[in-house]
């Protein structure tokens, strides 16, 4: 399997064990996000895959929505920490 996610998990961790909270699921989906993005600039014609994508796009910005709505700190420090929003 060409994308591992363990990484992404253990950097955006808020404790020892948590695997599932919006701070880890954003940072998950961010580097599939990254991964899918160099994938398409070799397989230009996917286009299935592209629609995989955009649907996890959106997954994220509803994550992203929710922290901003919940956590603004958290928030703020996520997006700085994936380098999202210039």
């Amino acid at each position: 399997m060409p994308f591992d996610k363990t990484p992404a998990i253990v950097k955006n961790r808020r404790h020892e064990t948590d695997t599932g909270s919006s701070h880890v699921q954003v940072g998950v989906i961010t580097e599939r996000i990254n991964y899918l993005t160099d994938h398409f600039r070799q397989h230009a014609k996917d286009h299935h895959g592209r629609r995989g994508l955009l649907k996890l796009v959106g997954r994220r910005r509803r994550l992203l929505d929710y922290l901003k709505r919940t956590d603004v700190d958290g928030y703020r420090k996520l997006i700085a920490d994936l380098g999202l929003r210039y």
